[in-house]
């Protein structure tokens, strides 16, 4: 694990210290090389809390304190009369930047979320620029979890500001060693933990491991016997992961992979992903963390995470091309259920790749790629329930049909949740289940979703909404609504204001919309405009690219897999309200009712992503419509914008939901 700080004591001991024998502990504790910048920006550092802290004696510091999510420290950590401030420099700087301030603050939020003993603790975030003038005003504004606007403070004005603080807030006492023991229960975006889990970090120092959450780790552990009994009995075996939205699956899948990135031959493992977004989006991240870390080029960066995450439809290809054994013999499939049925595979294969004679789904294919070992190999399918989203995706029945016809040697390990039905199955799928020897094992099932940290309840909230329940959703929504904000408005501005004035930080905020949207274009919104994923996940609040410009939305095939802070989710009449859901699709000039099953379920599904992508909450934008286009009727879009209220989603501070009689 993680150490909690490289260096900690109370201030009366800091204060006789030899600087040099805290710039050695600080050093070694490092672990590597220390350049000259480093040492001098820590010799700053301690000269400057020396001088300032000498009148707070019984306060208690961290240095370089651990914020695992993030994977980086925080300069310094002062406990002082049941405050937590949390301190950053900018040694040498006159000014006081965005990044600057933004980084302190995330460094409060993110112990303010995830770090029990801070939940109920007033954070005060400061940021040092050691030779900025100091600030004439220091007005202490606290949002309503008890974060304070970060303060600016120059490189003589650290007592005096912690001194007016203590005179105009009370806190209860605070224990020290209580506090730190106190437990980290970090909920990592996918991206995030990627790169914390590609610097060798172990997956308990960045996930939950609180009793009321399933343990990544107790999955992951019964992989890797998996793995292990595979290799000593020079068998077959294939594990399907199940779990809710935002349980981890693909968390869980990436620890597998990272644990033999460098693996040769034996151990060698892949993380195959059929979302396109999801491995642009980890790949960029990185290469792009890997080359500031490693002071490489971006391009050499990316080549060598190239190998780390693979596209599915390109593994494909090159075991098409080439029949031998693939270099992997652990291959974990993200996102399995929306491999492609025999029929959808052999028209690509014929249209796309000249491939004439291909007569497989892809689920057995891949099964027979993994099958040239002729000792062993293992599979691990991560599949998530009700989020087939497009034509010809084959949910979890062609996988075990696969098995059962095809390859009845194979070991399968089955979570005991594979029979819900929002798996798609088919009579055929159950009877091949019930027939074939399998181990039935709850570990290989993610029940609690972490992506919604404020609620764990979200996603069962979502269900109710879209399974038309509306007193079920209701009632939930009650219990969740101080923690996890949900809003309409019918004012596109007054969405992106709401998202603007509750995203703090670097906290990620953008449009969402389904990609059957074709009528939010009235609206500025044009779904049919394609993403660059990279770009729109990744990049700062100064690139027009990214989500935080609001200019351009993401669809469900560019989001699935992948999270944002706050989100507007855009509702558009592709399903509206008729007693029930009923599902359209714009052709021509004109909206078509769906009559098949299978399309109505994947527009249930696509809202169901794009309703789940949010992880501290969101605002559901229902355009107003417009009397005179017919393809807009307001009134159409007022039953959706009732319906939602009736599930007990509140209207935005000026927003206005229309009564239906």
């Amino acid at each position: 694990m993680l150490k909690h700080a490289y260096f900690e004591s109370t201030i009366r001991e800091f204060i006789d210290i030899n600087p040099d024998h805290i710039l050695g502990r600080l050093a070694r504790a490092h672990g590597f090389d220390v350049d000259l910048a480093q040492r001098d920006a820590w010799l700053g550092q301690i000269d400057m809390l020396k001088r300032e802290l000498a009148g707070f004696p019984d306060a208690t510091l961290f240095l370089e304190f651990a914020i695992p999510r993030m994977g980086k420290r925080a300069d310094a950590v002062l406990l002082l009369e049941g405050i937590v401030f949390v301190i950053e420099f900018k040694v040498g700087s006159t000014s006081f930047d965005r990044a600057g301030i933004d980084q302190v603050h995330d460094y409060s939020l993110d112990l303010k979320n995830f770090h029990l003993g801070s939940h109920n603790r007033l954070l005060i975030p400061i940021l040092i620029a050691t030779e900025a003038p100091e600030q004439s005003e220091r007005y202490l504004s606290l949002a309503d979890d008890r974060v304070a606007e970060p303060l600016r403070v120059g490189g003589q004005g650290l007592r005096q500001a912690i001194a007016e603080l203590l005179l105009q807030h009370s806190e209860p006492s605070l224990d020290p060693a209580a506090w730190l023991q106190s437990g980290y229960r970090p909920t990592p975006t996918i991206v995030e933990a990627a790169q914390a889990l590609y610097r060798d970090h172990d997956v308990q120092e960045i996930s939950r491991s609180d009793a009321g959450a399933t343990n990544l780790s107790s999955t992951t552990d019964f992989i890797n016997d998996v793995v292990k009994r595979a290799q000593q009995n020079n068998e077959h075996a294939i594990c399907f992961v199940t779990g809710v939205p935002g349980a981890g699956k693909t968390l869980a899948g990436l620890n597998i992979a990272t644990q033999r990135a460098e693996a040769e031959g034996q151990e060698a493992a892949v993380f195959l992903s059929g979302n396109g977004p999801l491995v642009d989006i980890l790949r960029e991240a990185l290469a792009r963390d890997q080359a500031s870390r490693n002071g490489i080029r971006i391009g050499e960066s990316r080549r060598r995470v190239a190998s780390f995450v693979q596209n599915i439809h390109h593994f494909r290809d090159d075991s098409i091309r080439d029949e031998s054994p693939p270099h992997e013999r652990i291959v974990i499939f993200d996102e399995a259920q929306r491999a492609w049925t025999r029929d959808q595979a052999s028209r690509f294969m014929r249209d796309k790749r000249q491939v004439q004679d291909f007569d497989m789904s892809e689920p057995e294919f891949l099964i027979s790629v993994m099958d040239r070992h002729k000792d062993w190999s293992v599979i691990v399918c991560l599949v998530g329930g009700g989020q087939e989203i497009n034509t010809g995706e084959a949910g979890l029945s062609e996988w075990v049909e696969a098995l059962q016809g095809s390859f009845p040697e194979w070991s399968v390990y089955v979570s005991h949740r594979l029979d819900d039905p929002d798996y798609i199955w088919t009579p055929q799928a159950r009877q091949a289940l019930q027939r074939t020897q399998v181990t039935i094992a709850e570990a290989l099932h993610l029940g609690v979703s972490l992506r919604s940290f404020r609620s764990e309840a979200v996603s069962e909230f979502i269900g109710h909404v879209l399974k038309n329940r509306p007193e079920d959703a209701h009632d939930l929504y009650q219990t969740i609504k101080t923690t996890y904000p949900i809003r309409i408005t019918r004012d596109l501005d007054e969405a992106r204001a709401w998202l603007k004035t509750h995203a703090r930080g670097t906290e990620r905020y953008g449009l969402v919309a389904s990609s059957g949207g074709y009528r939010l274009r009235p609206e500025g919104i044009n779904p049919r405009q394609k993403i660059d994923p990279p770009n729109w996940f990744l990049n700062s609040r100064d690139d027009v690219r990214s989500a935080y410009a609001l200019e351009e939305v993401a669809t469900e095939f560019d989001i699935q897999g992948l999270e944002l802070d706050w989100t507007c989710v855009c509702w558009d009449l592709d399903l509206r309200r008729d007693k029930a859901w009923a599902a359209h699709k714009f052709v021509g000039t004109r909206w078509q009712r769906v009559g098949k099953a299978d399309r109505k379920l994947f527009l249930k599904n696509a809202y169901r992503v794009l309703l789940t992508r949010a992880r501290q909450g969101m605002v559901v934008f229902v355009p107003q419509g417009d009397g005179s286009d017919a393809t807009r009727p307001p009134e159409a879009y007022d039953g959706i914008a009732y319906y939602l209220a009736q599930c007990g989603i509140a209207e935005s501070d000026h927003g206005t939901v229309v009564e239906q009689g």
